[in-house]
Protein backbone atom coordinates (compact mmCIF):
# COMPACT_ATOMS: atom_id res chain seq x y z
CA UNK A 1 0.00 0.00 0.00
CA UNK A 2 1.50 3.34 -1.07
CA UNK A 3 -0.16 5.37 1.70
CA UNK A 4 -0.52 4.68 5.40
CA UNK A 5 -2.65 6.24 8.12
CA UNK A 6 -0.98 9.42 9.32
CA UNK A 7 0.81 10.19 6.03
CA UNK A 8 0.78 13.84 5.04
CA UNK A 9 -0.61 14.43 1.54
CA UNK A 10 -1.48 17.20 -0.91
CA UNK A 11 -4.70 17.29 -2.97
CA UNK A 12 -3.62 17.68 -6.59
CA UNK A 13 -6.58 19.67 -7.99
CA UNK A 14 -6.77 22.18 -5.10
CA UNK A 15 -3.13 22.16 -3.90
CA UNK A 16 -4.37 21.80 -0.29
CA UNK A 17 -2.42 19.81 2.28
CA UNK A 18 -4.03 17.20 4.49
CA UNK A 19 -3.55 13.82 6.14
CA UNK A 20 -4.59 10.20 5.51
CA UNK A 21 -6.93 9.14 8.33
CA UNK A 22 -8.21 5.79 7.03
CA UNK A 23 -7.61 3.21 4.27
CA UNK A 24 -10.83 2.41 2.38
CA UNK A 25 -9.51 -0.05 -0.23
CA UNK A 26 -6.56 -0.48 -2.58
CA UNK A 27 -7.70 2.52 -4.65
CA UNK A 28 -9.23 4.96 -2.15
CA UNK A 29 -8.30 6.51 1.20
CA UNK A 30 -10.11 8.79 3.66
CA UNK A 31 -8.32 12.15 4.02
CA UNK A 32 -8.76 15.15 6.29
CA UNK A 33 -8.21 18.68 4.95
CA UNK A 34 -8.72 21.69 7.23
CA UNK A 35 -10.86 19.62 9.62
CA UNK A 36 -13.06 18.12 6.88
CA UNK A 37 -12.89 14.37 6.16
CA UNK A 38 -13.74 12.99 2.71
CA UNK A 39 -12.74 10.03 0.49
CA UNK A 40 -10.26 10.46 -2.35
CA UNK A 41 -8.77 8.25 -5.04
CA UNK A 42 -5.03 7.65 -4.64
CA UNK A 43 -4.30 9.18 -8.05
CA UNK A 44 -5.92 12.44 -6.85
CA UNK A 45 -3.38 12.94 -4.06
CA UNK A 46 0.41 12.85 -3.69
CA UNK A 47 3.07 13.22 -1.03
CA UNK A 48 3.92 16.85 -0.23
CA UNK A 49 7.63 16.05 -0.43
CA UNK A 50 7.47 15.67 -4.24
CA UNK A 51 5.43 18.89 -4.55
CA UNK A 52 7.84 20.72 -2.28
CA UNK A 53 10.91 19.79 -4.27
CA UNK A 54 9.58 19.36 -7.80
CA UNK A 55 7.06 22.18 -8.36
CA UNK A 56 8.15 24.78 -10.87
CA UNK A 57 8.95 28.29 -9.72
CA UNK A 58 6.78 30.87 -11.47
CA UNK A 59 9.01 33.39 -13.24
CA UNK A 60 7.50 36.63 -14.57
CA UNK A 61 7.49 36.89 -18.33
CA UNK A 62 10.15 39.09 -19.81
CA UNK A 63 9.69 41.23 -22.88
CA UNK A 64 11.80 40.05 -25.81
CA UNK A 65 12.77 42.47 -28.54
CA UNK A 66 13.48 41.48 -32.13
CA UNK A 67 17.20 42.13 -31.71
CA UNK A 68 17.31 39.69 -28.78
CA UNK A 69 15.93 36.70 -30.70
CA UNK A 70 18.53 33.99 -31.18
CA UNK A 71 19.39 33.37 -34.79
CA UNK A 72 20.04 29.63 -34.39
CA UNK A 73 18.17 26.95 -32.51
CA UNK A 74 20.13 24.74 -30.22
CA UNK A 75 19.70 21.02 -30.78
CA UNK A 76 17.44 19.40 -28.18
CA UNK A 77 19.21 17.31 -25.60
CA UNK A 78 18.81 13.59 -26.08
CA UNK A 79 17.79 11.70 -22.96
CA UNK A 80 20.56 9.28 -21.97
CA UNK A 81 19.84 6.17 -19.90
CA UNK A 82 21.85 6.39 -16.70
CA UNK A 83 21.10 3.26 -14.71
CA UNK A 84 18.89 1.70 -12.04
CA UNK A 85 18.89 2.99 -8.48
CA UNK A 86 17.54 2.26 -5.01
CA UNK A 87 16.13 5.56 -3.75
CA UNK A 88 15.40 6.52 -0.12
CA UNK A 89 12.97 9.25 0.94
CA UNK A 90 13.29 10.30 4.62
CA UNK A 91 9.87 10.88 6.24
CA UNK A 92 10.18 13.37 9.10
CA UNK A 93 8.18 13.80 12.29
CA UNK A 94 8.40 16.05 15.35
CA UNK A 95 9.93 14.95 18.64
CA UNK A 96 8.93 16.24 22.10
CA UNK A 97 11.14 19.30 21.53
CA UNK A 98 9.39 20.05 18.22
CA UNK A 99 12.56 19.20 16.27
CA UNK A 100 12.47 17.37 12.94
CA UNK A 101 13.52 13.73 13.27
CA UNK A 102 13.49 10.92 10.69
CA UNK A 103 10.67 8.53 11.48
CA UNK A 104 11.05 6.12 8.55
CA UNK A 105 12.52 5.74 5.08
CA UNK A 106 10.29 5.28 2.03
CA UNK A 107 12.12 3.07 -0.47
CA UNK A 108 11.71 3.21 -4.26
CA UNK A 109 13.23 1.28 -7.14
CA UNK A 110 14.06 3.86 -9.84
CA UNK A 111 14.69 2.81 -13.45
CA UNK A 112 16.33 5.45 -15.64
CA UNK A 113 16.92 2.94 -18.44
CA UNK A 114 14.49 2.36 -21.30
CA UNK A 115 14.42 -1.41 -20.68
CA UNK A 116 11.68 -2.96 -18.55
CA UNK A 117 12.73 -5.51 -15.91
CA UNK A 118 11.37 -8.27 -13.72
CA UNK A 119 12.85 -7.91 -10.22
CA UNK A 120 13.09 -9.99 -7.04
CA UNK A 121 13.77 -7.67 -4.08
CA UNK A 122 14.88 -8.91 -0.65
CA UNK A 123 15.78 -6.98 2.52
CA UNK A 124 17.96 -8.70 5.12
CA UNK A 125 18.66 -7.62 8.70
CA UNK A 126 21.62 -9.35 10.40
CA UNK A 127 21.49 -12.08 7.73
CA UNK A 128 17.75 -12.81 8.15
CA UNK A 129 15.21 -12.11 5.40
CA UNK A 130 12.84 -9.37 6.58
CA UNK A 131 10.96 -8.47 3.39
CA UNK A 132 10.58 -9.91 -0.13
CA UNK A 133 8.80 -8.55 -3.20
CA UNK A 134 8.65 -9.79 -6.80
CA UNK A 135 7.24 -7.53 -9.50
CA UNK A 136 7.99 -5.63 -12.71
CA UNK A 137 9.25 -2.10 -13.36
CA UNK A 138 8.81 -0.32 -16.67
CA UNK A 139 11.40 1.72 -18.52
CA UNK A 140 12.01 5.28 -17.30
CA UNK A 141 9.79 4.78 -14.25
CA UNK A 142 9.89 4.25 -10.50
CA UNK A 143 8.31 1.61 -8.21
CA UNK A 144 7.40 2.07 -4.54
CA UNK A 145 8.75 -0.92 -2.56
CA UNK A 146 7.93 -0.36 1.14
CA UNK A 147 8.71 1.69 4.25
CA UNK A 148 11.47 0.85 6.73
CA UNK A 149 11.62 2.18 10.27
CA UNK A 150 14.62 4.46 10.71
CA UNK A 151 15.59 2.62 13.91
CA UNK A 152 15.84 -0.68 11.98
CA UNK A 153 18.45 0.80 9.63
CA UNK A 154 21.08 0.36 12.36
CA UNK A 155 20.73 -3.46 12.14
CA UNK A 156 23.16 -3.97 9.22
CA UNK A 157 20.58 -3.92 6.39
CA UNK A 158 21.40 -5.61 3.09
CA UNK A 159 19.32 -5.02 -0.02
CA UNK A 160 19.48 -7.81 -2.63
CA UNK A 161 17.83 -7.38 -6.03
CA UNK A 162 17.83 -9.85 -8.92
CA UNK A 163 16.87 -8.44 -12.32
CA UNK A 164 15.88 -10.05 -15.62
CA UNK A 165 14.59 -8.53 -18.84
CA UNK A 166 10.84 -8.47 -19.44
CA UNK A 167 11.52 -8.75 -23.18
CA UNK A 168 14.07 -11.52 -23.53
CA UNK A 169 17.15 -10.64 -25.55
CA UNK A 170 19.47 -13.46 -26.64
CA UNK A 171 22.42 -11.09 -26.49
CA UNK A 172 21.72 -10.16 -22.86
CA UNK A 173 22.28 -12.12 -19.64
CA UNK A 174 19.43 -14.27 -18.32
CA UNK A 175 19.58 -12.45 -14.98
CA UNK A 176 21.66 -9.93 -13.07
CA UNK A 177 21.99 -9.94 -9.29
CA UNK A 178 23.23 -7.02 -7.20
CA UNK A 179 23.54 -6.31 -3.49
CA UNK A 180 23.70 -3.10 -1.45
CA UNK A 181 24.87 -2.74 2.16
CA UNK A 182 24.08 0.51 3.96
CA UNK A 183 26.13 1.43 7.02
CA UNK A 184 24.60 3.62 9.74
CA UNK A 185 27.27 6.34 9.49
CA UNK A 186 26.92 6.57 5.71
CA UNK A 187 23.14 6.78 6.10
CA UNK A 188 23.37 9.70 8.53
CA UNK A 189 25.74 11.52 6.15
CA UNK A 190 23.37 10.96 3.22
CA UNK A 191 20.41 12.38 5.15
CA UNK A 192 22.43 15.42 6.19
CA UNK A 193 23.45 15.98 2.56
CA UNK A 194 19.85 15.84 1.32
CA UNK A 195 18.79 18.36 3.97
CA UNK A 196 21.68 20.67 3.10
CA UNK A 197 20.87 20.45 -0.64
CA UNK A 198 17.12 20.74 0.02
CA UNK A 199 16.46 17.50 -1.87
CA UNK A 200 13.70 14.98 -1.08
CA UNK A 201 15.65 11.75 -1.70
CA UNK A 202 19.08 10.18 -1.95
CA UNK A 203 19.96 7.18 -4.12
CA UNK A 204 22.45 4.34 -4.57
CA UNK A 205 23.26 3.00 -8.04
CA UNK A 206 22.50 -0.71 -8.48
CA UNK A 207 23.80 -0.96 -12.05
CA UNK A 208 24.36 1.29 -15.05
CA UNK A 209 23.61 -1.03 -17.99
CA UNK A 210 22.14 -4.53 -18.04
CA UNK A 211 25.01 -6.97 -18.79
CA UNK A 212 25.51 -8.88 -22.03
CA UNK A 213 25.25 -12.65 -22.19
CA UNK A 214 28.58 -14.41 -21.68
CA UNK A 215 29.57 -17.16 -24.09
CA UNK A 216 29.77 -20.25 -21.90
CA UNK A 217 32.54 -21.76 -24.07
CA UNK A 218 34.88 -18.90 -23.23
CA UNK A 219 34.82 -19.76 -19.53
CA UNK A 220 34.37 -23.53 -19.71
CA UNK A 221 37.48 -24.77 -17.89
CA UNK A 222 36.00 -28.11 -16.85
CA UNK A 223 39.07 -30.16 -17.75
CA UNK A 224 41.44 -28.00 -15.74
CA UNK A 225 38.89 -27.77 -12.93
CA UNK A 226 38.64 -31.55 -12.71
CA UNK A 227 42.43 -31.68 -12.54
CA UNK A 228 42.43 -29.49 -9.45
CA UNK A 229 43.40 -26.17 -11.05
CA UNK A 230 41.76 -22.78 -10.78
CA UNK A 231 42.44 -20.81 -13.93
CA UNK A 232 41.45 -17.14 -14.07
CA UNK A 233 42.40 -14.30 -16.37
CA UNK A 234 42.89 -11.75 -13.61
CA UNK A 235 42.87 -8.80 -16.00
CA UNK A 236 39.42 -9.60 -17.39
CA UNK A 237 38.00 -11.70 -14.56
CA UNK A 238 34.82 -9.72 -13.81
CA UNK A 239 34.20 -9.08 -17.52
CA UNK A 240 34.09 -12.71 -18.62
CA UNK A 241 32.55 -14.36 -15.58
CA UNK A 242 28.80 -14.99 -15.68
CA UNK A 243 26.69 -13.38 -12.89
CA UNK A 244 26.73 -14.97 -9.45
CA UNK A 245 23.65 -15.99 -7.45
CA UNK A 246 22.88 -15.51 -3.78
CA UNK A 247 20.67 -18.64 -3.72
CA UNK A 248 21.24 -21.88 -5.66
CA UNK A 249 18.80 -24.79 -5.77
CA UNK A 250 20.48 -28.21 -6.14
CA UNK A 251 17.33 -30.31 -6.55
CA UNK A 252 18.13 -32.45 -9.57
CA UNK A 253 14.88 -31.57 -11.39
CA UNK A 254 16.07 -27.93 -11.33
CA UNK A 255 19.36 -28.85 -12.99
CA UNK A 256 18.35 -31.23 -15.79
CA UNK A 257 15.18 -32.49 -17.45
CA UNK A 258 16.49 -36.00 -18.11
CA UNK A 259 17.47 -37.32 -14.70
CA UNK A 260 15.15 -40.29 -14.03
CA UNK A 261 17.52 -42.77 -15.69
CA UNK A 262 20.56 -41.53 -13.72
CA UNK A 263 22.10 -43.40 -10.81
CA UNK A 264 22.42 -41.83 -7.36
CA UNK A 265 26.14 -41.31 -7.95
CA UNK A 266 25.53 -39.53 -11.27
CA UNK A 267 22.86 -37.30 -9.69
CA UNK A 268 25.11 -36.28 -6.83
CA UNK A 269 28.00 -35.59 -9.24
CA UNK A 270 25.81 -33.15 -11.19
CA UNK A 271 24.65 -31.48 -7.97
CA UNK A 272 28.18 -31.08 -6.57
CA UNK A 273 29.48 -29.69 -9.88
CA UNK A 274 26.69 -27.10 -9.83
CA UNK A 275 27.52 -26.23 -6.22
CA UNK A 276 31.24 -25.78 -7.03
CA UNK A 277 30.38 -23.59 -10.02
CA UNK A 278 28.30 -21.10 -8.06
CA UNK A 279 30.57 -21.27 -5.03
CA UNK A 280 33.51 -20.11 -7.18
CA UNK A 281 31.36 -17.39 -8.78
CA UNK A 282 30.28 -16.15 -5.34
CA UNK A 283 33.94 -15.90 -4.27
CA UNK A 284 34.98 -14.19 -7.52
CA UNK A 285 32.17 -11.62 -7.20
CA UNK A 286 32.99 -11.01 -3.49
CA UNK A 287 29.54 -12.04 -2.27
CA UNK A 288 29.04 -11.82 1.52
CA UNK A 289 26.82 -14.93 1.67
CA UNK A 290 25.53 -17.85 -0.40
CA UNK A 291 22.46 -20.00 0.35
CA UNK A 292 22.61 -23.59 -0.96
CA UNK A 293 19.27 -25.45 -1.15
CA UNK A 294 20.06 -29.16 -0.85
CA UNK A 295 16.79 -30.48 0.56
CA UNK A 296 16.36 -32.71 3.61
CA UNK A 297 16.09 -36.33 2.43
CA UNK A 298 18.71 -38.64 3.92
CA UNK A 299 21.19 -35.78 4.25
CA UNK A 300 23.89 -37.25 1.97
CA UNK A 301 24.13 -34.19 -0.29
CA UNK A 302 24.13 -31.87 2.73
CA UNK A 303 26.93 -33.85 4.40
CA UNK A 304 29.04 -33.83 1.20
CA UNK A 305 28.66 -30.06 0.88
CA UNK A 306 29.55 -29.51 4.55
CA UNK A 307 32.70 -31.63 4.16
CA UNK A 308 33.74 -29.51 1.15
CA UNK A 309 33.05 -26.26 3.01
CA UNK A 310 35.27 -27.28 5.94
CA UNK A 311 38.22 -27.32 3.54
CA UNK A 312 37.48 -23.96 1.87
CA UNK A 313 39.74 -21.11 2.99
CA UNK A 314 37.25 -18.46 1.87
CA UNK A 315 34.51 -19.70 4.25
CA UNK A 316 34.12 -17.82 7.53
CA UNK A 317 31.26 -20.03 8.76
CA UNK A 318 28.22 -21.97 7.57
CA UNK A 319 24.99 -23.03 9.24
CA UNK A 320 22.14 -25.43 8.51
CA UNK A 321 19.28 -24.11 10.66
CA UNK A 322 15.58 -23.49 10.11
CA UNK A 323 14.97 -20.92 7.38
CA UNK A 324 11.51 -19.33 6.88
CA UNK A 325 11.69 -20.00 3.13
CA UNK A 326 13.56 -23.34 2.96
CA UNK A 327 13.03 -25.01 6.35
CA UNK A 328 16.00 -27.22 7.26
CA UNK A 329 16.74 -27.94 3.60
CA UNK A 330 19.34 -25.18 3.05
CA UNK A 331 22.81 -24.20 4.27
CA UNK A 332 23.83 -20.54 4.47
CA UNK A 333 27.54 -19.82 3.84
CA UNK A 334 29.26 -16.68 5.19
CA UNK A 335 32.46 -15.63 3.44
CA UNK A 336 35.49 -13.91 4.99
Amino acid sequence: MKYQIGDKIVVLHSDEEGMVVDIINDKMVMIEVRGVKFPAYMDQIDFPYFKMFSQKTIVPKKKIFVDDIRKEKTAPKKKVADGVFLSFMPVFDKDIFDDDVVEKLRIYLVNHNEEAYHFDYNLFFAGENNFQLKNNIGGLSEFYLHDVSFEDMSDNPRFDVEFSLQNENKKKALFYETSLKVKAKQLFNKIEETQAKNEPTFSYELFLTYPDRVDAEKVDLTMLGNAGYRVYDAKHLRTHLPPARSVIDLHIEKLTDSWKHLSNFEIMTIQLNEFEKYYELAVAHHQPTLIVIHGVGEGKLRDEIHEILRLKNEVKSFVNQFHPLYGFGATEIYFK
